[in-house]
């Protein structure tokens, strides 16, 4: 069965960097499209960045410049390379197969000083 499990979430502060890790079985993981979204509390689970099979990354406009999402085939792993967090990135984080609905567990991030 397919498997998503996220890592590297913690408490930073303001200006900080986290790196983001998902780690993925079950599928043929270089042909897919792998998204990372996050989730605030009270609010809904929004698209952050986006990684095709071949490479091509799309972002959310409020992460754009900050946030780099990459992949490694090799390791079945993507990842999400935050930089310049604000506090309003606080939230917690899941990786997503795309065009399905197989999600990871989360993994909180916290930015606060």
């Amino acid at each position: 069965q397919v498997q998503l499990v996220e890592s590297g979430g913690g408490l930073v502060q303001p200006g900080g960097s986290l790196r983001l890790s998902c780690t993925a079985s079950g599928f043929t993981f270089k042909s897919a499209i792998m998204n990372w979204y996050r989730q605030a509390p009270g609010k809904e689970r929004d698209l952050v960045a986006t990684v095709y099979s071949g490479g091509t990354t799309t972002y959310a406009d409020s992460v754009k410049g900050r946030f780099t999402i990459s992949r490694d085939n090799a390791k079945n792993t993507v990842y999400l390379q935050m930089n310049s967090l604000k506090p309003e990135d606080t939230a917690v984080y899941y990786c997503n197969r795309g065009a399905s609905a197989d999600w990871g567990q989360g993994t909180q991030v916290t930015v606060s000083s």
